[in-house]
């Protein structure tokens, strides 16, 4: 998962930007700003579409000027329902470096929190800086502990080993 570029997670967030759930209008779109970022693995607008109208309650969009600006896609984890695991985070390349990202962490942390989610999960490639830096700084800016584990390794998520997947880390903020 990732922010397609190094930007600064600690910028403020740009003006005029809002955040909502995602509703299944939105599906192409975020299809288009993963395809964009050149580096998150692309699902079919049929999943994001999905992940629009079945993980609405924990994934989230920005907006600007009424254009959908950037999302993430995340559930609760069936076993752990106090975890929300993030999928992929992405920002429109005309809306990078302004904390979009952080921002729309935050809020869905925010409204995630009143129904019980205390702890937030994802997975991220060793060379993946920039959302390193994003999960990071939000930790950090929550007064919350971050650990790092290995989860993944290459021949869990490779099909082939003649085009593998970087090995995926476990990152844990808790409390979210």
């Amino acid at each position: 998962m990732s922010p397609s570029h190094k930007s600064d997670p600690t910028a403020p967030a740009k003006s005029g930007v809002t955040t909502r759930r995602p509703s299944i209008d939105d599906g192409i779109r975020l299809w288009e700003i993963a395809r964009d970022t050149e580096v998150l693995d692309l699902n079919s607008t049929y999943a994001y579409t999905l992940l629009c109208r079945d993980f609405a309650a924990s994934s989230i969009v920005a907006e600007h000027d009424g254009a959908v600006a950037g999302f993430v896609t995340g559930y609760r984890r069936p076993d752990r329902p106090d975890t929300l695991f993030v999928w992929q985070v992405a920002v429109d390349a005309a809306h990078r470096g302004h904390g979009i990202a952080s921002r729309m962490l935050i809020d869905l942390l925010d409204h995630l929190a009143v129904a019980g989610v205390s702890r937030l999960e994802t997975t991220i490639t060793a060379s993946n800086t920039a959302s390193r830096e994003l999960f990071g700084s939000v930790a950090k800016k929550r007064g919350s502990t971050l650990t790092v584990r290995d989860l993944f390794a290459s021949h869990h998520i490779s099909p082939t080993q003649s085009d593998p997947h970087e090995p995926e880390q476990l990152y844990v903020i808790d409390p979210a």
